[in-house]
This record gives C-alpha cells, structure tokens and sequence, in this order.
C-alpha cells in the first residue's frame, strides 16, 4: 500500500489525543474522521488537529468509504464489540489495551481477525516503549535475562477521573486494564509463557465496586518470576515503574526513561525513531497495514495476556 492511509479515530479523550501527537509525525498517515460522546467537544479537538469529519456514532466513521483503519481510544467494556465493528465493516483496527474484560469476547475477536485477514492490534505500548525496547534487545543479543521482574503500578484515583483529571462515564480497572500490560510484557521479554498466577486483592470500592488495591504474582515457564503492586490508593509518584533483575544487570524502566540499578541514566535515544512509545506503538500499525503483515502486539498475539487474567479473576471471584 502506497497511498495516504485514512484514519478514524474514535474516542477523543486523554488518550486519544495522545495519539493524535504521535499520529502528526508519522508520513503517509491522515485522521479524516473523529468519533466520540460529546459533539462540542470532539469538534473542539477535531478543529485543532484538522480533522473534516466528526460524530458521536462509530458506525458513521465506519460507513466512510475512505477510511482505512480505525483507532479505538474507548471505554475498556466497549473494545471488544468495537474491535468487532470495525473487522467487519472491513478495516483495519487498533484497540487501545485492554483486548476485552472477558476472555470469550477477546477469543471471538482474535477468530474474527484471523478469518478477515485485516490487521487487528492491541495497544500494548510497553512493548514499544524505548526503555522495554532497549532490555529485550539486551535479551535477544544474549547479554541479559530475566531473573525477577519488579513493578508497581501506582494512581491515586479515588473518583472516576481520567489521566487528564476529568471525569468520565466508566469504571478503570487494576485487573482487566493495568495488570494487562504488565502480564503481557513479562512474558514477552521472558520469552516464555506464564505457566503460575497469583492474585489476592483489597476492599471493594463502595462506589466505584472495584478494587482499589492488589497484588499479582507471576512465574514464567523459563523459570523467571514477577512481583506486580497495583493501586489506585497511592498519593504519589504515579505511574508504572519496572525493575528488571538480571543475571548481569540490573534496569528500571519509567516509561520510556531508563536507569540501571544505581539510578545511572541509560541513553534509550537510538533505540528508535522516537522516544514517544504511543508513536512507536502507531508506527507499528500503519506499517504492518503497508507491508501486509500482523504487527508486534497483534490481537492473536497478546491473546495469552487476557487467559492469564482471566484466571487471576476466577481466583479472586
């Protein structure tokens, strides 16, 4: 494919503005359509980033017959049916982690794709991001691997706010969204497929009716183990931090920084075209589209992610 790939965007929130950014630095990419709840507000940002076509309706965006691929920026219950929408209505789908919030409708989602021959992925950006880049090439050049994996996943979030502070009509969830990238990057640098899950989690939130705390554990088939802290009770910092020990080093990952075990600052600066894992994340895309191949962190790939945690929920049910 040569020609300007013609993108609808649906979901015009925290992070689908983060893809807007990214999306502007990308050649041969082009945002022809806006979707999400509130008019004034998708036109106000359409306005911004130049975008012609805008509707609360995704059905709309996808009924344009120049619209290629669409990026899903929506609430976690809807990414399933979307993703869905979207494959069958032929185009090409990025859904913003998580898959699903229940395993079956991940698994009909990945049977969809593999029949549609569509690309059908899954933002996991910690895959992309050039701190995770920088240690799995480490991992590939045979010069690191894995003994522990360490990491806290840190919000204080209370109410129901997104990562711009406003509110919103859903629910977040520890499990199903931020453990999510987590128990798919462990496997994906380990190589190896979790084969042992551990969860237990705090009091349920008497408005929210989630947990607000949690704690996971991991243990790869290759024998490499992983220690996940979740919170939405943590009056700072915020954020995911990885700690990655090894049998040569030691790394710490926040985003897309990078420090060894003495807080030495690692240059992750050539790792890739860009330091900003969402436009990496992106990039991915819009080149598996062009060459004609399922992309690093396609939907039957991150399937193994979304099993695991859904026998993390079995347990804690």
């Amino acid at each position: 494919m040569s020609k300007t790939i013609k993108v609808a965007l649906a979901g015009a929130g925290a992070f689908g503005i983060k893809h807007l950014d990214g999306i502007k630095n990308i050649d041969g990419v082009e945002v022809v359509s806006l979707i999400s709840r509130d008019l004034a507000k998708t036109k106000e940002v359409a306005d911004k980033y130049g975008i012609g076509h805008v509707t609360t309706d995704l059905a709309d965006s996808l009924a344009l017959p120049e619209v290629d691929a669409v990026i899903l920026c929506t609430p976690t219950q809807m990414h399933a049916s979307q993703t869905l929408a979207c494959l069958k209505a032929g185009k090409h789908v990025q859904v913003e982690i998580p898959l699903c919030d229940v395993l079956a409708e991940g698994e009909e989602v990945v049977r969809v794709a593999k029949a549609s021959g569509l690309v059908a992925m899954c933002g996991h950006t910690r895959r992309f991001n050039p701190s995770h880049q920088y240690v799995n090439n480490k991992i590939k050049a045979g010069e690191f691997n894995i003994q522990q994996m360490d990491v806290q996943t840190y919000f204080f979030r209370r109410t129901n706010m997104n990562a711009l502070g406003q509110a919103r009509s859903w629910t977040d969830h520890l499990l199903w969204h931020h453990a999510a990238h987590t128990v798919d990057l462990f496997a994906y640098q380990c190589g190896s497929p979790v084969v042992k899950a551990n969860a237990i989690q705090g009091p349920i939130h008497p408005t929210l009716g989630i947990a607000m705390d949690m704690s996971i554990q991991l243990k790869a088939a290759n024998g490499a183990i992983c220690t996940l802290s979740l919170s939405f009770n943590n009056d700072g910092p915020l954020g995911t931090f990885f700690r990655y020990i090894g049998d040569t080093a030691t790394y710490i990952a926040r985003y897309d920084d990078l420090v060894n075990g003495k807080e030495e600052k690692i240059d992750v600066s050539q790792v890739a075209v860009s330091m900003n894992g969402i436009e990496l994340q992106d990039r991915e895309f819009f080149a598996a589209i062009k060459e004609g191949r399922q992309p690093n962190s396609s939907v039957e790939s991150v399937l193994a992610c979304y099993q695991v945690l859904h026998d993390l929920e079995q347990q804690l049910a």
